[in-house]
């Protein structure tokens, strides 16, 4: 009879650990989720960064789309038919780099709005007609014929679309884009004249200082040097956080 007691004992015993493991599963699932699930880019579409020649626009679109899976577009430049003749003469050629880019943004824009998926997009179409095409004009660089068609391209084409939902800034002073540029080391931007990345500079912080279109975040580069620092992009994705989903 002692036999058969030991028997039943080890039998009703194995059910209640099979309970017991069971009431544990909803507790796993209930555990609070990560960082990098919490937000939700269903609801957004198109984030744009802006700045100056050497800003590292390029390098935050990647360090960004890589973080929130989203999709990066990025500027055009080895492809441009008209880029290094532009830095060699630019008088001549400014009217159709200008075109090329407009035209090429705005295909950009219209596949961000007619797809899917969250875009994070290299330079915007609004600093074309807010900062490059102004300054060539202001420098004699582009005629005024050609500048006031091309700005009542710009306003046809931009009638059509919708400003980013979120636009991030990239401040940066002319010694730190500098030493961007000549770290990169590209070829044609070796001619780049200093008073033409300091005008540059000025119609973007006048640009920015008047842009009502949507969300803005403004990044000074020397003081969050996400490049080369995983400490300061961090920083940078909390503020991209606060603007687009509250947190943080």
């Amino acid at each position: 009879m002692a036999k058969s007691s030991a028997k039943k004992t080890t039998t009703t015993k194995a059910p209640a650990k099979k309970t017991a493991a069971k009431k544990a599963a909803p507790k796993k699932a209930a555990a609070p989720k990560t960082a990098l699930e919490i937000p939700d880019s269903s609801g957004i579409r198109h984030i744009a960064i802006a700045g100056n020649i050497g800003a590292g626009k390029t390098t935050l679109t990647r360090a960004l789309a890589k973080h929130y899976g989203w999709q990066p577009h990025f500027e055009d430049v080895e492809n441009n038919p008209y880029l290094y003749d532009f830095y060699s003469d630019m008088p001549r050629w400014a009217f159709n780099l200008q075109i090329y880019f407009l035209n090429s943004r705005f295909r950009q824009i219209l596949d961000i709005q007619q797809g899917a998926s969250t875009v994070i997009q290299d330079r915007t179409i609004y600093e074309d007609a807010q900062i490059f095409a102004p300054n060539l004009h202001a420098m004699g660089l582009m005629s005024t014929r050609d500048f006031q068609n091309y700005t009542e391209i710009f306003n046809t084409l931009t009638g059509l679309i919708s400003p980013p939902d979120l636009l991030i800034y990239l401040r940066a002073s002319i010694p730190a884009l500098v030493n961007q540029i000549q770290k990169r080391g590209r070829e044609y931007e070796d001619n780049l004249r200093l008073d033409y990345l300091r005008r540059l500079n000025e119609y973007y912080e006048a640009w920015i200082s008047k842009y009502k279109s949507g969300k803005i975040l403004i990044i000074d580069i020397e003081t969050y040097n996400f490049a080369e620092k995983p400490e300061d992009l961090g920083e940078v994705i909390n503020m991209v956080n606060r603007e687009l989903f509250g947190l943080f």
